[in-house]
């Protein structure tokens, strides 16, 4: 996978692996949807999309904690949360979430 999104010039901002039992796979996330999209499916690939929600944190204890009450007060659950960087004190993030019209609305 890195090398098709490689030959595609795609930047990869995140990398999780993952398995469970006999199945591994890969959580990326890029900066361009369509090209990896393409890089991929030229690859023969197989992927699913998820869309994400971006948020900029304060890099100090706790911030991510609000966020996480928050969103477990307004009900919506988060399937994978990475962390983008961090830079003059703000950590950037990015959440896969069940609703991200509702989570925008939670977390404002």
């Amino acid at each position: 996978m890195t090398e098709a999104l490689s030959n595609g010039a795609v930047n990869i901002r995140a990398i999780a692996s993952e398995s469970k039992h006999d199945i591994s796979f890969l959580r990326v996330v890029t900066s361009d949807v369509q090209t990896t999209q393409k890089a991929l499916t030229n690859a023969g690939l197989k992927y699913e999309l998820n869309d994400i929600l971006n948020l900029e944190l304060l890099d100090r204890p706790g911030e991510l904690a609000k966020v996480a009450k928050r969103l477990s007060r307004a009900g919506i659950n988060v399937h994978s949360i990475y962390i983008l960087g961090s830079k003059n004190g703000r950590t950037e993030i990015a959440l896969v979430v069940d609703d991200i019209e509702r989570a925008k609305t939670a977390i404002k």
